[in-house]
């Protein structure tokens, strides 16, 4: 890790250089080489803290966008449901936000069904506002084709990575398959004729990311890359908390997929964060969107822990 950190600030370093070079040689970039040289200086100073084993806020984003990914997992048909309806609630919320949503890939398994779903959110303050919300979302309810009125548990997972940039992830292309195939997701014909959808798997870590919603292949790599990227800064970062024996553990967990995090109960319209043992009624309107509550009650705990 301690590697990698290195390569991370000296890419940052000659960055600031090349920016320098450029006020001096150009007056009317200085006000904006100015801005953009404070910028990456914290961004150097935060590799440097983490390299000198301080503690230091995780998962910082580099941007304002982050890579939303929705799974169904137990579940069957109610699981694909659910996910659909998690996936729902996140657009709807963001929309309130005034971020935009891109859809990345998605994989639907019916009407209403989404067996897994990649979002591309860009906003203010998107990260800080989604990135407790990693992990299993559980719930609870009678499905439409229950006739006997039993009710079913089914899970969907959640994760949330920061967007970063080409430059603070190392790849090498040696390590990357590309192999191309014809989408199935909307697009017109072009999709089904052209083999314009794109799978992407990292060698070294196994990660498989695909990407579909273009019309252009070279747009779908893009695109998959864009997530690969993410994927493996979030990895490294996942590491990073590993190695450094000064941090703590948080009661609101590591954002891992396989933390059961909320369950949506309802029979008894409730929404439970087990993180934090707090729940909150109206589960119509959570599940339309109205996510305020609870994410401030998560931002509290969180500085509260700081």
């Amino acid at each position: 890790m301690s590697d990698y950190l290195k390569q991370q600030i000296e890419a940052i370093g000659k960055k600031i250089k090349d920016v320098q070079d450029l006020a001096a040689s150009d007056s009317s970039m200085v006000s904006l080489a100015e801005e953009e040289v404070k910028q990456l200086q914290e961004e150097k100073d935060q590799l440097e803290k983490a390299l000198s084993g301080q503690p230091q806020a995780s998962n910082q984003p580099l941007s304002n966008s982050v890579i939303l990914e929705i799974r169904a997992a137990a579940g069957g048909d109610e699981a694909g449901l659910f996910a659909g309806d998690l996936a729902r609630m996140y657009t709807r919320y963001a929309t309130t936000q005034n971020w935009r949503v891109e859809e990345l890939d998605k994989n639907e398994g019916g009407i209403g069904n989404i067996k897994e779903v990649t979002y591309k959110v860009t906003g203010k303050n998107v990260w800080d506002k989604f990135k407790y919300e990693s992990g299993v979302h559980r719930v609870q309810r009678v499905p439409k084709t229950e006739s006997s009125g039993r009710i079913h548990t089914s899970t969907a997972t959640v994760a949330v990575l920061p967007e970063v940039e080409s430059t603070q992830v190392d790849i090498n292309p040696a390590d990357i398959q590309f192999e191309a195939f014809r989408s199935g997701g909307h697009g017109g014909q072009n999709v089904n004729k052209v083999s314009t959808a794109v799978r992407v798997k990292h060698i070294p870590t196994g990660i498989i990311v695909k990407a579909q919603t273009e019309r252009s292949q070279a747009q779908n790599r893009e695109i998959a890359m864009e997530i690969l990227r993410a994927r493996l800064f979030a990895l490294e970062e996942e590491r990073a908390h590993l190695e450094l024996s000064t941090s703590r553990s948080s009661q609101l967990g590591t954002g891992d997929r396989s933390e059961k995090i909320r369950t949506y109960n309802f029979p008894q319209d409730r929404v439970t964060d087990h993180r934090i043992g707090k729940s909150w009624g109206n589960i119509a309107g959570v599940m339309d969107g109205n996510l305020d509550k609870i994410i401030a009650s998560l931002s509290e705990i969180a500085q509260n822990q700081a």
